[in-house]
């Protein structure tokens, strides 16, 4: 039978080798004793496997609480362990509590994170994965050769869908290619869901038939499953093309059965991403969590940007992007989302350590506060990233284009 490995970065006070084997046991056959009926048959055909234990390092402090070190040492390994895809065949929620469930109790570790997982060829007859990915989400917009300029409404909450249709009208005057709502917005007081898709859909099928090019607009349709079918329905009929997910909070099962529908390209925002990654030695690698998502059916996922005004790396920024970007089982593959406090002054280091135009590049402030206007905003990140791919450097590009110069003067001098 085809089997699932799964990559673990683990520390432990005892033999990392028999650690991992406790790992094996706990999300197999096993529990903390033998019991009657785990029969040497059964254990073949259904217990998890130890395949490998690479020693890294020793540490003399634990990096969470567990169980506590005799002589006051704590062992690094890289674990990998595999189960046979019978113990849970092609149900994603039970493959996640396999990979993950208990493990992160277990006394024997005091630290452990999923960094990557190995899917056999089988999952690609059962998950169509990305309905749009790349390819569809450029079909969609018309954007064939950069990167996708795209925005958020902001304030996150408080504008009437009068006022949110008047910023897309800008923006779309403006030539953006992506809005989205922010994922705190979802149908206030002054904002009804249907309400605001009413009015913003009204203003981007006038500018589609004036000038053709369809504004991509994520619509936030976060909540219960039978209000997402709704809202995902209605997104369809007004002639939208994309629905926004905080995948995190609405789960596996429900964004797969949203992405399933297959008529709107999925936004899948990871809102929450902070307490499942920000600790090393602590939960799930994005290299693991986009595979995941990615057999759920995102289109497009979140991978935090360069120079950001969180707390990740732009190495880890850039190991993201280059995970979306890498093939799984043939399947499309999905749109890296750029974000979090970018203007067009990353889109330089952005080029230069990506080397890839296939991105949706978001700004938020850094459109919409920019001096000259919202649209303006638009113009210089396009500019941005004109210059980038062209070889120019910040400096350079300031110089040759006037919207740009202006987002240096506001956002060069360290207030982005």
């Amino acid at each position: 039978m085809e089997r699932i490995t799964a990559t673990y970065y683990i520390e432990t006070p005892f033999d990392p080798e028999k650690a991992a084997q406790v790992l094996a046991g706990e999300q197999s056959s096993g529990t903390f004793v033998a019991v009657p009926g785990e029969t040497a048959a059964l254990k073949e055909r259904f217990a998890a496997r130890v395949e490998s234990v690479q020693k890294i390092e020793t540490v003399q402090q634990p990096a969470i609480p567990g169980a506590i070190s005799k002589d006051g040492q704590y062992h690094r390994a890289i674990v990998k362990v595999s189960w046979s895809i019978e113990n849970f065949g092609y149900n994603l929620p039970v493959l996640v509590s396999t990979l993950q469930g208990n493990l992160y109790e277990i006394t024997q570790f005091t630290g452990l994170k999923l960094m990557d997982i190995d899917l056999p060829a089988s999952y690609a007859d059962h998950f169509r994965g990305p309905a749009f990915g790349i390819d569809g989400c450029r079909k969609l917009t018309n954007v064939l050769d950069r990167p996708l300029i795209g925005t958020i409404i902001k304030p996150s909450v408080g504008l009437s869908p009068e006022e949110t249709a008047s910023m897309v009208n800008t923006l779309a005057e403006a030539g953006i290619d992506f809005v989205k709502d922010d994922e705190l917005m979802s149908s206030t007081a002054n904002s009804n869901f249907s309400d605001r898709l009413d009015a913003v859909m009204d203003v981007i099928n006038r500018h589609a038939d004036k000038t053709g090019k369809r504004v991509m607009y994520a619509f936030n349709i976060s909540g219960e499953m039978d209000e997402m079918l709704r809202r995902y329905e209605m997104v369809v009929q007004k002639g939208g093309t994309c629905a926004m997910i905080s995948i995190n909070s609405v789960g596996l099962s429900a964004a797969k059965k949203i992405a399933d529908q297959g008529q709107l390209a999925i936004h899948a925002h990871r809102n929450g991403w902070g307490m499942l990654n920000r600790h090393p030695l602590l939960g799930i690698d994005f290299k693991a969590y986009q595979k995941i998502w990615r057999l759920a059916g995102a289109d497009q996922l979140h991978v935090n940007g360069i120079q950001n005004k969180f707390w990740e790396s732009d190495d880890s920024v850039v190991a993201s992007i280059e995970a979306c970007l890498t093939a799984l089982l043939q399947q499309a593959k999905p749109l890296p989302v750029v974000s979090s406090g970018q203007w067009g002054g990353q889109a330089f280091e952005t080029w230069r350590s990506t080397k890839t135009v296939d991105l949706l590049y978001m700004a938020g402030g850094g459109i919409m506060a920019h001096p000259l206007g919202a649209a303006a905003g638009v113009k210089a990140l396009q500019q941005a990233w004109k210059a980038a791919v062209e070889g120019l450097t910040l400096e350079q590009a300031a110089k040759a284009y006037h919207e740009f110069a202006m987002s240096v003067e506001k956002f060069g001098k360290g207030n982005a």
